[in-house]
């Protein structure tokens, strides 16, 4: 498995400045981040400020450094003095709701809250997710075939291949998952194999990274290291290959994907496939 080159680039600083957590502004920083993998980064974190004052010492923090400041203000002349400040300053910015609010305000014409720390009502969507979630617990790891019966998407790979997390994930953007482990020598229940095929999906990952995977498991946790056995993996990783033809199912191979991004792969392959046999 490849190994991420050591960087000499001077660190860039991110400057995540909010009226709330910043929780928002975030996981915008951690997608940025993805698409530099060679540039190290450092955030620093400004959350719930309470003032203009609390603004100008953001900026004065990041001014004469590599910084750019990215930040979710809800208060229109709170935005307009951070932008006076960060081009006073000469320090790169980022408004993350001043235009999304403007936006929404022009189509709907209604106006926003302007409430900082705002929370989202507690609708139908919410308690979809919570369901979900409350669903992947539940029929984790093989656990009841009703579970595999009205699941929105079924999981089947050999273990660490992250279906847990995996499950849970998918729940929280409001899809039923269940999980199917491969287990050498123990047959997969029958039930799944009477699924309709666009609602399965397999995982796989590269031999050498599953054994680093389980030893560290095995290290930290105890347990048996021919688990963690490069033979074994291999063993295991063919019989779930061979499971996977027999089902007849897309095969994401999660070796080097973070769990958003093999989530969104199981999202399309289940939706695409849904809609094929629709048609």
């Amino acid at each position: 498995m490849p190994r991420k080159r050591e960087s000499t680039s001077t660190p860039v600083e991110l400057h995540v400045v909010s009226d709330s957590t910043g929780e928002t502004a975030a996981r915008l920083v951690t997608a940025l981040e993805a698409q530099f993998p060679d540039q190290p980064f450092v955030e620093v974190r400004h959350p719930r400020v309470e003032s203009v004052q609390d603004l100008a010492r953001a900026v004065n923090r990041a001014k004469g450094r590599p910084a750019v400041i990215v930040y979710t203000l809800v208060k229109p002349e709170w935005r307009e003095a951070m932008r006076a400040y960060c081009r006073s300053g000469r320090v790169h910015y980022c408004d993350l709701l001043g235009h999304p609010i403007d936006s929404v305000r022009r189509v709907s014409g209604m106006a926003a809250r302007m409430t900082p720390g705002a929370r989202a009502a507690l609708n139908e969507s919410y308690f979809k997710r919570m369901e979900a979630m409350e669903f992947a617990v539940k029929y984790d790891d093989g656990i009841g075939a009703r579970g595999l019966e009205e699941a929105d998407v079924v999981l089947v790979g050999v273990s660490r291949t992250s279906k847990t997390p995996l499950s849970i994930y998918l729940g929280y953007l409001g899809h039923k998952a269940a999980n199917v482990p491969v287990v050498k020598g123990i047959a997969p229940p029958p039930e799944l194999f009477r699924l309709p095929a666009e609602k399965v999906v397999g995982l796989t990952i590269d031999a050498e990274r599953l054994a680093e995977i389980r030893h560290a498991r095995v290290s930290s946790m105890g347990g048996s290291r021919k688990y963690a056995g490069l033979l074994e993996v291999y063993d295991e990783l063919e019989e779930a290959a061979r499971l996977h033809r027999r089902l007849g199912c897309p095969v994401i191979d999660v070796s080097d994907l973070s769990i958003e991004e093999t989530a969104a792969r199981i999202v399309k392959f289940v939706e695409d496939r849904r809609q094929a046999a629709a048609s």
